[in-house]
């Protein structure tokens, strides 16, 4: 086990992998910034692009006194046990990244947390997308490959601006005896574009999440996209929650599902608060062995001219597919893989290519694995 961990190339060569399976770049390759936290130490924080500012959340709460406004606004202290407990923390970590008026980065900005040694990983970060900005997230979150046990609490509040978007794919690689707990809001003003995408195909022991949106400026959207492998000792709770304030606005919250043995709950809620709004929740389930998936979509409409539709499958690969696929000269296991890879392919408009290409990614990884 390394003593000290300063920057990503002093991982170890297992531990490189673990990170590049989560989407990030340990040479900062075609990466427009980077903030990388061992632990609770912050090791690594640059802004590359013109427009972009990555602060630690305590230097930026020093440096801009009007992010108190913005600090546990979306994300309430006592929302539950697992807010309250970061809240607590008399050194809080995390960080703060603000995409500056009409800024756009050509690359996105990686954000890695890594579990190593510690019980508990906390964090609280702010992300700000200002008026007319375009800002890409990856946020790589996994455990060192000797990591046995431990907790990951992540809080994080972000802010779309009138006309602004931020993309943001955050890839786990956790390991089976690790529990994380996120807990994320989005405030999305006139215009405003936010997506949302979490991929998890590797072993977890406890994942409890439902991050929320609220639209809240005219013509808002946003989208939830979640593609997740529950192995067996898994427990995943997902959701995700979006408020149709304003007129015009709409979401989608869509999930696709595998479990080889373990259990997910997937649970999805829109809620049409206003008139003019769209909504619609999509969850898709593969049964592959022994296991659970309980989807439980909600929808509820508060005024008239509101849209709102669910639909949600679960159930086990046709028959009939595998033996078309075999027909075409496929053996059954590769027919089933093939079948399976279809399934997970969820092509989400307006994902820039390097986000996509890394989502493709922890796909493959996953197929490697055996699903």
């Amino acid at each position: 086990m390394p003593e000290n961990i300063e920057r990503m190339e002093d991982l170890s060569p297992r531990d490189k992998e673990r990170l590049t399976q989560t989407g990030l770049e340990v040479g900062m390759k075609n990466r427009s910034g980077s903030f990388f936290q061992v632990d609770q130490e912050i090791r690594q924080i640059a802004a590359l692009e013109e427009g972009i500012e990555v602060l630690s959340i305590q230097e930026a709460l020093e440096k801009y006194r009007w992010l108190e406004d913005y600090s546990w606004n979306l994300v309430k202290k006592d929302k539950d046990q697992y807010t309250r407990f970061v809240a607590d923390q008399p050194d809080p970590r995390g960080f703060v990244i603000i995409a500056k008026k009409r800024s756009r980065t050509v690359f996105p900005l990686q954000t890695c947390l890594f579990l190593a040694k510690t019980p508990v990983q906390h964090v609280h970060n702010i992300i700000i997308a200002e008026e007319g900005a375009e800002l890409h997230l990856i946020s790589g979150c996994a455990s060192a490959s000797y990591t046995k046990t431990g907790s990951h609490i992540g809080v994080s509040e972000f802010y779309v601006g009138r006309d602004a978007r931020i993309t943001t794919t955050m890839i786990h690689n956790w390991g089976d005896e690790i529990s994380v707990f996120p807990r994320s809001a989005a405030r999305v003003e006139e215009n405003g574009v936010f997506l949302s995408n979490y991929v998890c195909m590797q072993p977890v022991r406890k994942i409890q999440m439902s991050p929320v949106a609220d639209l809240a400026g005219k013509n808002s959207v946003a989208r939830f996209s979640s593609i997740v492998v529950c192995t067996p000792g898994s427990h995943m709770d997902l959701g995700s929650v979006a408020r149709l304030s304003a007129e015009g606005a709409s979401a989608e919250l869509v999930t696709r599902a595998i479990t080889t043995g373990g259990t997910i709950i997937s649970r999805g809620m829109i809620e049409g608060k206003t008139r003019y709004t769209k909504g619609h929740i999509e969850c898709k389930g593969l049964i592959l062995k022994d296991g659970i998936i309980h989807a439980i979509p909600e929808i509820k409409g508060d005024v008239v001219d509101t849209e709102l539709s669910h639909e949600a499958a679960v159930g086990k690969i046709a028959k009939d597919e595998i033996e078309y696929l075999m027909s075409r000269g496929l053996d059954e296991e590769v027919a089933t893989s093939t079948i399976i890879r279809g399934f997970l392919d969820v092509k989400i408009a307006g994902l820039p290519e390097a986000l996509q290409n890394q989502i493709d990614a922890a796909i493959d990884s996953a197929e490697k694995s055996g699903f």
